[in-house]
Order: structure tokens, then sequence, then C-alpha cells
């Protein structure tokens, strides 16, 4: 059986991650059996969450894992899409993993309330004299990376305008169809649903979510995304919320 190593519940998440979620929707697209466990960035090959344990096989990065599904298992994540559609879809998932991804990033991780409210909660096991040192560095790290991604060089309505337009995209490219690039659930459907739902879940307050929130069909196409691959997780309808 596969291993799925992630983060786990939290922030109003069935996983903290958008590239965990990402690969465990793709697992459940796959039909795979697997299993989660806790771990944390230092204990994969990558340093970075998701990784999977298969054989005696460990595969780092939810896109490698893809692959190594897609070869070893001959599941195709974009049937029937054609070789246009697919393009188009590998567009957006970059799209979504190097713009999108970021602007969770800082609305999590740098605004300072929602740092404190969640990701600092990471270091509450950490002994008492290295706690606060940890929890300093770690938002610096991420910060530093923030600012590299190009995101972060902006003022903060700026970074937030430039995410904006990307969301924006993917809405059109959604319109009213079921998922973003028709009416059966692509690979690239796991990407879009582990960010959005990262930006929209309740737990957090910024002005990203306030203003990702006014994209009906995004926030529709979340719930019906948790509703088919997460039903035991108790998710208040983003609708409903708004």
């Amino acid at each position: 059986m596969i291993t799925l190593f992630g983060f786990g519940t939290g922030f109003g998440l069935p996983e903290i991650s958008p590239f965990v979620t990402k690969t465990e929707v793709q697992l459940k697209m796959a039909g795979l059996d697997y299993r989660k466990e806790k771990a944390m960035p230092p204990a994969s090959p990558k340093g970075q969450l998701p990784f999977i344990a298969d054989d005696g096989e460990t595969i780092a990065d939810s896109t490698f894992i893809r692959a190594h599904i897609e070869g070893k298992y001959g599941f195709d994540f974009d049937a029937p899409l054609s070789l246009q559609a697919r393009a188009q879809a590998w567009a957006f998932e970059r799209m979504i993993e190097h713009h999108v991804y970021w602007a969770l990033v800082g609305a999590r991780w740098v605004d300072d309330a929602n740092f404190n409210k969640g990701p600092a909660h990471f270091f509450d096991g950490a002994p008492d004299h290295m706690r606060d040192k940890m929890r300093e560095d770690a938002q610096f790290r991420v910060a530093e990376n923030y600012l590299l991604s190009g995101l972060g060089r902006h003022a903060p309505d700026e970074d937030v305008d430039l995410a904006i337009r990307s969301l924006f995209a993917l809405s059109v490219q959604l319109g009213d169809k079921a998922y973003l690039m028709g009416d059966t659930p692509c690979g690239t459907d796991a990407t879009a649903f582990g960010a959005l739902a990262g930006i929209l879940t309740p737990f957090f307050e910024s002005p990203l979510r306030e203003r990702a929130e006014k994209f009906e069909n995004l926030t529709a196409y979340v719930d019906r995304m948790m509703l088919q691959y997460y039903p035991e997780f108790a998710w208040a309808p983003l609708q409903q919320a708004a």
C-alpha cells in the first residue's frame, strides 16, 4: 500500500498543505489505496511535503508523485483531454503553483495575525527556551522565499491585485463547467482545489480571501470538490459562509 506523508488536518482544512492536498486528491482520482502519516519537511528527500513510499521506493514532490502514479499504475489524469487541452491544463497548473500559491503563503505566513493563529503553532512542541526563536526564524525564511518569488516585492495591496488576476483567469476558464477542463476532473483540478481551498478557508482573514470569495463559481467549485473528495470532512459551504 502507498503511504502518503503530509501535515494532516488543520486551519479548517482536511490537509494543511495545498501540495499534499493535490497528491491526496490525485490518489483518490486514481482509485489507489493509501494510508496517510504525519511528517515534517525535513523527513522528505527534498525537504518538502508531500512524499510517498511505494513498495520500498520513495518519491518526493507532488508533480513527480503524479508521474510515478501515471507510469506505475497506468492512470491518465488528463483523459480524455486533447493535446491542446493538456497543454492548457499544464499552463494553469504552473500558474497556480508558481503564482497563486505564493499569494496564499503571503496571507498565511507573512501576515502576523494569521501567522500567530496558524503556522506559529507548528512549534508548540518545541522546548520553551527555543520556541520563540524557532517561530521567528521560520517566519523570516518563508517571508524571504515570498520575496524571492516576486510577489513579496510588491506592496500588500499590489500583490493581492496580481493574485486576483490569476484567480480571474481560473474563474474564466472554469466558467459554468463542473471542472476546469470540462465535465470530468483532471490532474490540474487537484492542484486548483488545494490552492483555492487554502485561500478560502474561513480559518484565516485576509484581503486575498475577501476578494477571492467574490468569484462565485470558484467558491462553488471548492465546495463541490470538497464534497466529492473529502465527504467526511466538516466543511461549511463557502457560499453559505460568505
